[in-house]
């Protein structure tokens, strides 16, 4: 078999790997999707009860459209924000389902390789077709691809508490009162765990910004509830993103939720404080100290939200040209870097942004985000719309750019992350005229002076 009559395998039957399916669909070029959950948009169902901050309308790729149209699928009111739960249900799912045999689930894959050369190898390496190893509930599987788009995501490797990357000294030991999710506090057994009680949240993306409004929900039914922010870095203009300003209205309210829970007392913000280390109390609860040796006063649970990071190992034999900080493409990393800038103004990016020195591996959707934050389902798709007509050898269509991303109304610039006070994210950054000053509530255990590197945000 030639190398052109190998399918396309794309890893991760999530909202990228999908809509590449459905692209490379609509050009008849034949691929197998590897899911490894029971179902589609596996890692999506875990937050299912989200909301996207997203319309229906920025949601649905125009070729998943497509495909879905003859089947009889409704398409959802465009106007409306989905929860994970509904995207997954009433999208996700119907297109894998079209996609039939196409997509695989439970199919765990464990490596990627050129077939017979290791990535030491240069003799004859592009020759050589991409061999992708996966496991089943029946065993081990691999196959012969042509070329290999992975949208695995980062869902399944959260950071950790700890402000220098690593777990924060005691972190692992006090497991049993850290989520590193947003709590479902629907679930009784999950509403009872935060219910009166005291927690620190740890993050500064929109992940932290939905768990503080949902605690101080929380916190009106139930009596002692009570939220402790903690960011690395000061509050200023730029800390509760673009507020009306934010051309995604929903995105905007996130963070307008999160002022008001510290506004109206259901939380108190800790400024400048990197995570160090964790300890028991003598009632078990949990005290977090800080570099500086500050140590805050004790919280029975904590939540972290400070971003995801992709795992790459399963690609460890593949030469990929990845950014030393973000872990990101090369060519995409100064688009996106947090050091430089937090706009939502990145242009629209495709093949030639996502290519590494091994031709015919692409890693898109949140993965090709690396370590850095606020990344747009609308982004995705236009990634794979691009790369599969790359794959196709139609180079005209995968330069062209088809999309306009909205923007988030608030810019940061070099340094954000680092300044003790704040003072250059209240400068208004690289690319935006300074954001109105912030008044906010601020309580007694805070200091304000930096925050962590943003807790995330997709679609």
């Amino acid at each position: 078999m030639s190398e052109q009559q190998l399918p396309v395998v794309v890893i991760g039957a999530g909202p990228a790997g999908l809509a590449a399916a459905a692209h490379l669909n609509e050009r008849g070029i034949g691929h197998l999707v590897l899911e490894s959950g029971p179902a589609a948009a596996s890692a999506v169902r875990e937050w299912s009860h989200v909301r996207l901050f997203s319309t229906w309308g920025e949601l649905v790729d125009p070729a998943a459209d497509k495909l879905l149209a003859p089947t009889g699928w409704t398409k959802p009111d465009a106007a409306t924000c989905p929860t994970g739960g509904e995207w997954a249900d009433k999208y996700l799912q119907p297109l894998a389902d079209a996609l039939g045999e196409q997509v695989r689930y439970q199919a765990t894959v464990t490596g990627v390789s050129r077939a017979g050369r290791d990535r030491i190898v240069d003799a004859d390496r592009e020759g050589q077709p991409f061999v992708v190893h996966f496991t089943t509930p029946a065993g081990e599987e691999r196959v012969f691809a042509r070329a290999v788009i992975d949208a695995s995501g980062t869902w399944t490797t959260p950071s950790p508490a700890g402000a220098s990357g690593l777990p924060a000294l005691g972190e692992k030991a006090v497991a049993d009162r850290i989520a590193y999710r947003i709590p479902d506090l629907k679930d009784p057994a999950v509403r009872a765990r935060y219910a009166g009680k005291r927690t620190a949240v740890i993050g500064s993306g929109a992940s932290a910004f939905t768990a503080l409004a949902s605690l101080a929900d929380l916190a009106k039914d139930a009596a002692g509830t009570h939220a402790v922010w903690i960011l690395r870095r000061g509050i200023s203009g730029s800390t509760f993103g673009g507020g009306s300003a934010d051309q995604l209205p929903a995105r905007g309210a996130l963070g307008l939720s999160a002022k008001a829970a510290v506004d109206n007392g259901y939380a108190d913000a800790v400024t400048g404080f990197r995570t160090d280390s964790v300890e028991r109390d003598a009632d078990g609860r949990l005290i977090l100290i800080g570099e500086d040796g500050r140590r805050l006063d004790p919280v029975d649970e904590v939540i972290v939200l400070t971003g995801l990071r992709p795992d790459l190992w399963f690609l460890s034999e593949l030469r990929l040209g990845l950014d030393e900080r973000l872990e990101a493409p090369v060519e995409l990393a100064p688009l996106i870097d947090p050091n430089q800038h937090s706009c939502g103004t990145v242009y629209p990016h495709g093949h030639r942004e996502l290519s590494h020195p091994e031709q015919g591996i692409y890693l898109v959707g949140m993965k090709s985000y690396g370590r850095a934050p606020t990344f747009l389902a609308m982004t995705g798709y236009e990634q794979v719309r691009s790369v599969v007509a790359a794959i196709d050898g139609d180079t005209e269509s995968a330069d062209r750019v088809e999309l306009t991303l909205p923007e988030t109304g608030v810019c940061g610039g070099a340094g954000l992350f680092d300044d003790p006070a704040g003072e250059q994210g209240e400068g208004g950054g690289c690319c935006a005229p300074a954001p109105a000053a912030v008044q906010i509530g601020v309580g007694a255990a805070a200091a304000l002076t930096v925050e962590e590197s943003s807790s995330g945000g997709c679609c």
